[in-house]
This record gives C-alpha cells, structure tokens and sequence, in this order.
C-alpha cells in the first residue's frame, strides 16, 4: 500500500510537471511568433556573486525582471537555451588561454558570462529571421571590458557585443555593423578589438577620467580603421540635453554615411542619475530619446535591427527603471520616433 501510495503521488507529480512544461513551451513560442519585441535572459544570471553587496549583484537582474512584470511586460521575457556550444564565437574575439583560466579561476562567473553570449546570438538569429524586431538582453555580469588577460577587467569576463558583431558579420554575411555604448564607463575592449576595422563603427560616450581611464576623443582608430572609432568625453553632471544633442549631432551624421546593416547597444545604465559608480545626470526620458535615436537609424538603414545588451547600471531600483524605459521604446517599432 506504502508503494502504491508512492508511485500514485509520483505519477501526479509527473503529470503535474509535465503540464506546465507544455504550458511553457506553448508559451514560448507564441512569444517568439506573435511579439515584436524580445527579453532574453535566463535565472543562471542570478548565479555569479563577487561578493556580498557587490554593486555587480544579481539584484541587477532581478529587480528588472520584476518591474517588467509590474509593467505588465513580462510576456516578452523568454529563457535562453543553455545547450548551445558558443566556444566557436566566442574564439573569434578571444583567446583559448583566456578562456581556460576564466573556467579555472572563475567557473560560475565565466558560465554567467558563456550563457549570456548564448543569449545573445539567440536575439541575432531572431531578428536575421525576422521573427522578432529587436531584443534586449538581460544578462550579467557586463562585458564592454573584457580583454585577454586571464581574469576579470571591469566586472567583464568575455565581450558579449563584440563576439555577437563577429557572430552577424560571420554567420549572416552583414558586414557593417554599428555599435553604440552609453555606459558612463568606456568600452575599452570593444574599441580594442575594432580599433583597425573599418567594418565597424564604435560610437561611445563616457566619461573619459573613470575607470578604466580610456576612451580619450584623439583615439580615432587605426590604419583602415581610421574615422571609425568615435570617443564623446562628457563631464561629471552631464544632463539629458548634453548628451542627446551630441547623438543627434554627431551619432546620426557618421551612422547615416555608415550605413549599418545592423546596429548593437552596450546599454550601461550606470550614466543615469544616482548611480553608484558614475556622476551623470540621465533621466529615463533621456534614456528614451536616446532609444529613438537609435531606432530612427536602424529604421532608415538596416530594416530596425537592434540588439541592445545591458552593461553597467548599479544604483538596483534606478537601474531598472531606465532598462524597462528603453525596452518600451524599442516595443513601439512600428510608431514613429
């Protein structure tokens, strides 16, 4: 009876979680058929912890998560594939001894790291198939610093956004791609790895006396690769107006001689008001407008393909408040911006 007992328990359990396993994969691919938008991201983000109160801390994700659903956005979020090998990509930005010493000296954080650039292919291919308009990524830990050298630079472990740039260039044949990073902090691994390359164009404004002390306006790029770098120092206090009104000014004239077949965000909300670790005064309305910029561009050049990534953003609340800004811009594809 005992047995009995227990196997008819464990048949109802099995039913039960096989229901809403179906109920979830329906789920996903109405999300993925009938939506112009996509969240990707995946409960692995909240693994990697740097320390206790670490300003790079899972809450990043979470509070984000949570206010999509108060937002009544959160049928946009969908979990990315953990099975896919991205060693492949991954190899065309960095080197076999990185990766090697970030699964030796920091296994959950390069995990983190390898999942988030699953999420991002995964956003590629559904924007090149045109099931989705554009995507945002929800992921940690950040990644626009991340170099050679065998360990963490910045809270980064791999460049999501630079492997995704070779990933398009290499799998989908589109050569040009734009890459812009609002973060406070400069991409300086990004502008490393493009800095010769003439197929794209880095734009990035920061402020160039934070770490990692990089990102000064002479650095133009190299060699075939002139002209297509573009540093936009701005002062501690920079406002809505200041930097909206260099995107409109410079942004828009390079990005419409560019022509780009696909354009990339390394959406770092830590330039927005009371971050913890930058000292610009961004609203999420400025965030907003700098997310109409970028669709207008994307529109008139590349059908509207954006892939926006999260980078830096560490005041938890504020945070989520200019990710979940932008994301309800990039949801209105079809409006006019």
């Amino acid at each position: 009876m005992k047995n009995k007992r227990k196997f008819l328990l464990f048949s109802i359990y099995i039913l039960f979680v096989s229901f809403f396993k179906f109920k979830w994969i329906s789920k996903a691919k109405t999300l993925i058929s009938d939506k112009k938008t996509l969240i990707i991201t995946h409960p692995i983000f909240f693994r990697h912890t740097i320390s206790p109160n670490h300003p790079e801390r899972p809450e990043r994700i979470k509070y984000i998560l949570t206010l999509l659903e108060k937002k009544k956005l959160d049928d946009l979020i969908y979990n990315v594939d953990l099975e896919r090998n991205v060693y492949p990509w991954i190899k065309t930005i960095h080197s076999q001894n990185h990766i090697n010493s970030l699964k030796k000296s920091f296994p959950v954080a390069e995990k983190s790291s390898e999942s988030a650039v699953k999420a991002c292919l995964m956003g590629v291919d559904q924007i090149i198939t045109k099931k989705i308009y554009n995507v945002f990524c929800a992921l940690r830990p950040p990644g626009h610093h991340a170099l050679n050298t065998g360990k963490d630079e910045g809270f980064c472990f791999y460049n999501h956004i630079a492997i995704t740039a070779k990933y398009i260039q290499k799998k989908y044949n589109k050569k040009k791609i734009l890459i812009i990073d609002w973060d406070y902090h400069h991409g300086n691994s990004t502008e490393f790895f493009f800095y010769n390359d003439p197929s794209v164009l880095f734009f990035s404004t920061h402020d160039a006396n934070a770490y990692p002390g990089t990102g000064l306006p002479n650095r133009k790029g190299g060699g075939k690769g002139k002209g297509f770098n573009i540093n936009i120092h701005l002062p501690c206090g920079t406002n809505d107006k200041q930097i909206i009104n260099v995107f409109k000014t410079t942004l828009q004239k390079r990005a419409n001689l560019f022509k780009p077949d696909f354009v990339l965000i390394s959406a770092g909300f830590d330039s927005r008001k009371n971050d913890l670790l930058g000292c610009f005064n961004i609203s999420d309305n400025g965030f907003k407008e700098l997310t109409k910029i970028v669709m207008k561009i994307a529109k008139k050049h590349c059908d509207g393909r954006i892939l926006s990534i999260l980078e830096g953003g560490y005041n938890i609340e504020g945070n989520a408040k200019a990710t979940v800004a932008h994301i309800e811009i990039l949801k209105n594809f079809y409006k006019k911006v």
